[in-house]
Order: structure tokens, then sequence, then C-alpha cells
């Protein structure tokens, strides 16, 4: 049987403050032996899905460091 729960940042800090020291040393090993790893896959998905910039919004920053370059060299 497998329970998921879904638990803010906040009250899982919460949580973790409220270990006893011997918990909370354990929990810390763990945490420097097994560093989080993200999967090849979530990463590719990331950059394929991710955010991007409009036409527009690219318009306005060539737009912008033209002014840029004009205010250098003058």
């Amino acid at each position: 049987m497998q329970i998921q729960v879904d638990i803010g940042f906040n009250d899982l800090v919460e949580i973790v403050k409220n270990l006893p020291k011997d918990k909370l040393l354990q929990l810390k090993r763990e945490l420097e032996e097994k560093p989080v790893k993200v999967e090849k896959d979530q990463f590719r998905e990331l950059l394929i899905n991710g955010p991007t910039f409009s036409d527009e919004q690219i318009a306005t920053m060539e737009e912008a460091q033209k002014a840029i370059n004009q205010w250098r060299t003058k």
C-alpha cells in the first residue's frame, strides 16, 4: 500500500525542526550521502517546455541594446 501526502515547504521545515536531535543528524547524513538527482528526462522536459521570450520581448530587448550601444559610443 502506498500513501501520498502533500506537505507545504514551510510545514516540512517545521516538521524537520521538531525532530529529535539523533533523527535530525540521521536525516542530515542521509541528505549528504545521497544527493538529490534530477532525472535526464525531467531536465529535458524543462528545457523543451520551459519559458521562452515572445517576438515582442525580443524586439524590445534588441531596441534596448541598440540604445545602450549608441549611448556608450557618445
